[in-house]
């Protein structure tokens, strides 16, 4: 948790201002991380990348475990050097999977076997081997395997994972301990202490998520939070959210479970990222966001802006000489129109496609910027009311 430092808490809501120090650098925080599935963020390249104002990315380990498999990506340097990306790099276990693709799964207390989307082949997944396979990639910061639920779901459903959620957690830690720091010690290694960067097993540090689920249930989410706080974590994730409960639903959750978070520790809210969700995670707390939105939309001719949302393909841009949106400061507002942009999606272009992700991208880091400021400045609840305004209402889909 000593890589976690609270700059500045807000004085009129829960948000703050943080920094989260790794062995590859500092995330200041809030932060928006861009989501690189398989070892690269689509169409964009890590300067690009870079450029936007993103500090930190996101890989997973269950599609890196399929494509290109964890042996190469050891070979490769990591999947720093798989990337390109020499800044900090957050990996997902694979628990989202077990929802995402639950149709190719069979679960159990011990883990879950996977049929693999792609030739069928069968893939076991538990607490030790995905902690593992973070290691090998690694990681900067590891999540524990999880099991995150759909929405709706059964009580028993519910219960029955967020007991696997807590066990697998447990199992986490001792895995990650086993791999990471070695059979002496106890503490969670810390990548800004005088050890440095490198474990004594040869390693490079990492650091270790919970996440808590518990579906919408608040005590669900509080027996969950609490036990894995007991069990000592260098960060807390809010996972299970975003899977159909809608903004209020997700909102409330996000307000009722972290007070059952150490304030010491950073605070992850996963897979959430329309703007309105964001402003509402931040006013409650969370520091730590990411979503395909920026990327998966932008190949869609989908444009966030603070004006509203854009759809490049309709035939009112067909000749507009108008940037994306005014003032920003992206290569795509930059150099390129409107007419331009709807001209490359609309003849198949690849350009389109990279260029309004580089927007989008570059939006939710100004939107984070902005978020930084005004809690530093003192008026961002105040500040962040009137700019919720701005997004209600904009769908997640294009």
């Amino acid at each position: 948790m000593a890589c976690f430092k609270l700059l500045t808490p807000d004085a009129n809501c829960a948000a703050r201002r943080g920094v989260l120090t790794t062995a590859h650098g500092a995330v200041q925080t809030p932060a928006f991380m861009p989501v690189g599935t398989a070892g690269a963020v689509k169409g964009i390249l890590p300067e690009q990348i870079e450029a936007t104002g993103a500090q930190i990315i996101l890989g997973n380990t269950y599609h890196l475990l399929l494509r290109p498999g964890v042996d190469v990506v050891e070979k490769l340097g990591g999947l720093h050097g798989l990337t390109g990306w020499n800044h900090p790099i957050l990996t997902d276990s694979g628990g989202y999977q077990v929802f995402s693709l639950s149709s190719l799964t069979k679960i159990d207390d011990e883990g879950v076997e996977f049929a693999s989307h792609l030739d069928g082949a069968r893939i076991q997944l538990n607490a030790e081997i995905a902690t593992e396979i973070q290691v090998r990639l690694g990681s900067d910061i590891i999540m524990c395997f999880d099991e995150c639920t759909p929405y709706p779901v059964e009580e028993e459903k519910l219960r029955r994972a967020v007991a696997r959620t807590i066990e697998w957690a447990r199992r986490c830690k001792v895995a990650h301990n086993a791999l990471v720091k070695g059979p002496a010690d106890t503490d969670p290694i810390c990548p800004i202490c005088p050890m440095g960067p490198i474990s004594p097993t040869g390693r490079t540090a990492s650091l270790l998520f919970g996440i808590v689920q518990g579906g919408v249930d608040p005590e669900l989410r509080r027996q969950c939070a609490e036990r894995l706080v007991e069990i000592g974590f260098d960060g807390y994730a809010i996972g299970g959210l975003s899977v159909g409960e809608g903004h209020e639903a997700m909102a409330e959750t996000v307000r009722r479970t972290v007070p059952h978070l150490p304030a010491q520790a950073p605070r992850y809210l996963m897979g959430v990222g329309m703007p309105v969700d964001i402003l509402a995670a931040v006013m409650a707390g969370v520091d730590m966001f990411d979503c395909v939105l920026p990327t998966r939309n932008g190949r869609n001719a989908f444009a966030f802006t603070k004006y509203g949302a854009l759809r490049l393909r309709n035939s009112v841009h067909i000749d507009s000489r108008e940037p994306v949106e005014a003032g920003c400061d992206c290569t795509c507002c930059r150099n390129f129109t409107r007419g331009a942009i709807r001209h490359f999606f609309n003849s198949g272009e690849m350009l389109g496609p990279i260029l309004l992700s580089i927007h989008n991208l570059r939006f939710y880091q100004r939107l984070m910027s902005d978020i930084r400021e005004h809690i530093e400045r003192g008026d961002f609840a105040a500040w962040a009311t009137g700019e919720i305004g701005r997004y209600v209402g904009i769908e997640c889909e294009p």
